[in-house]
């Protein structure tokens, strides 16, 4: 999430025939998105400010909430804003070749005096 306000009042709203979580600080709220054109308007005032993630579960577990409208828009809401840890990949082992130079065989060559030659 990309911000760290805090917010009192939360709950859904419906428009253009889509549900989604709104929050505010104040109760009031209700006018400004009548006006806007939402309609099925829904807002539960908490007991403290707390983060959006924060109040949307809260709002998850509050009676007026348990319709499945308002249950699948919240969890969708809290779904699409948990942040997503990438998997440690663990490193693979692999077999590197290893150039190695090419070995000259060399003879060692004495004369030795009792040979037959």
């Amino acid at each position: 999430m990309a911000t760290d306000k805090l917010f009192k009042v939360v709950g859904i709203s419906k428009k253009d025939g889509e549900y989604k979580v709104r929050f505010a600080n104040d109760i009031m709220r209700i006018k400004v998105l009548t006006k806007g054109g939402h309609t099925d308007i829904r807002l539960a005032e908490l007991d403290e400010p707390v983060s959006k993630m924060e109040a949307a579960i809260a709002l998850k577990a509050l009676d007026e909430f348990q319709d499945v409208v308002a249950q699948a828009t919240i969890v969708e809401y809290v779904e699409r804003n948990t942040p997503r840890t990438n998997p440690v990949s663990t490193p693979t082992a692999t077999k590197k070749t290893v150039a190695k130079a090419p070995v000259k065989a060399r003879a060692k060559v004495t004369e030795d005096e009792d040979a037959p030659f």
